[in-house]
């Protein structure tokens, strides 16, 4: 299969060349190995998947380290936790000496564990998530499918089975090197609940109420799924506008496909007349605009924004010098009503969009109206 180029590989190159060390994490089969060996062909690979390569450094890591010592990838690094301090000595040797080390890993805690412990100030952060609309809009990217690169590449075959596998490896497998996560059918169905929940704000004592658990624990279990890139929270937005305003955050996932799995939505036709088409819907385009950002490396914050008196916009990208404000709607058809919430707070916003199925019209030039295919692309 040709490989199907990136956004994040301008800012990739950038960093190669501004950093003694370069990391790269995201989930699973976001395409992170892809990438670096498509993008980066003068430089050596291993990964600490292969036992022998981390027997060979556990064995010798000094000369480990003389072997791979410059222009060498490292896939999922945060098997072997204590190559971290080998590599500090070696950047410390050479700082100038950029793009010596490209390390990958799909658990953000333990990457950023080590690295806070011993590489800041040598290390260069991204994030590679599943592919965005834009890297793909010629392949029929599916808004209830996903976007993991292998599902896309073989146009969703038998997708519905590879989230079976995809969800039983990282419970039977990442899980337990992340976090003794107790009881597993327990955390099953925990992942099943959020999944029902999605793009709603998150509730942890009607979760853990209904499980049988304690909040911690669902704190916990919270965290753990952020940390492998599962799901992630958008805060509400604090900045008072004159109103009382919801301080939960709310939920999302990184990609729809583990939605439509953990719920059972494995046709079109259900997920267009299920009762989650909506919900489904805001979490495509909230995680596409994410993935934007992150890919871009934008430096912008994401947000939302509800009071307790029913004020509500879906999402608020503040880009420091701009705040965007947008609505999502899955429907064909505009109806003003759709926008009053944007009107009534169009003092606080230089852009502001309705995303929704149906055409672009012109409307105002502060607030668009907008196919969400239009604004992805």
């Amino acid at each position: 299969m040709k490989y199907i180029h990136r956004n994040i590989e301008s800012t990739l190159k950038k960093y190669i060349t501004a950093f003694p060390i370069v990391a790269i994490t995201g989930p699973r089969q976001s395409g992170k190995s892809t990438l670096l060996l498509s993008c980066l062909k003068e430089y050596r690979y291993i990964s600490m998947d292969d036992n022998r390569i981390v027997q060979q450094f556990y064995n010798d890591p000094n000369k480990f380290m003389t072997i791979y010592s410059d222009k060498i990838i490292i896939d999922e690094v945060q098997k072997t936790p204590e190559i971290f301090n080998y590599l500090k000595i070696e950047v410390d040797k050479d700082r100038n000496n950029y793009g010596k080390f490209i390390l990958t890993g799909s658990s953000q805690f333990m990457m950023m564990e080590k690295i806070t412990e011993s590489l800041a100030g040598r290390i260069g952060l991204l994030t590679l998530l599943p592919f965005q609309y834009d890297e793909i809009k010629n392949l029929s990217p599916s808004i209830y499918q996903g976007a993991f690169p292998e599902l896309v590449t073989r146009k969703y075959r038998l997708w519905f089975d590879w989230y079976a596998s995809y969800i039983e490896t990282y419970i039977n497998r990442d899980l337990r090197q992340l976090s003794n996560i107790g009881d597993l059918r327990d955390f099953r169905r925990f992942m099943q609940m959020l999944a029902a929940n999605v793009s709603q704000i998150l509730d942890m004592t009607s979760f853990a109420n209904q499980i049988g658990v304690s909040v911690p624990t669902i704190k916990r279990w919270i965290s753990i799924l952020e940390t492998s890139y599962i799901i992630f929270l958008l805060p509400p937005y604090y900045k008072n506008f004159g109103k009382q305003i919801t301080k939960r955050p709310k939920l999302f996932f990184y990609d729809t496909g583990v939605v439509s799995y953990l719920t059972g939505v494995e046709t079109f036709k259900l997920y267009e007349q299920g009762p989650l088409a909506g919900h489904i819907f805001e979490n495509y385009i909230i995680s596409e605009i994410y993935k934007k950002e992150l890919h871009s490396n934008a430096h912008s914050s994401l947000y939302y924004y509800r009071t307790n008196h029913g004020v509500e916009v879906d999402l608020l990208i503040d880009k420091k010098s701009v705040m965007e404000f947008i609505e999502i709607k899955k429907s064909h058809t505009f109806r003003p009503r759709m926008i009053k919430h944007l009107e009534n707070l169009k003092q606080y916003f230089n852009n502001g969009c309705l995303l929704y199925e149906g055409e672009t019209i012109s409307y105002t030039k502060q607030i668009k109206i907008l196919n969400y295919i239009d604004y992805l692309t």
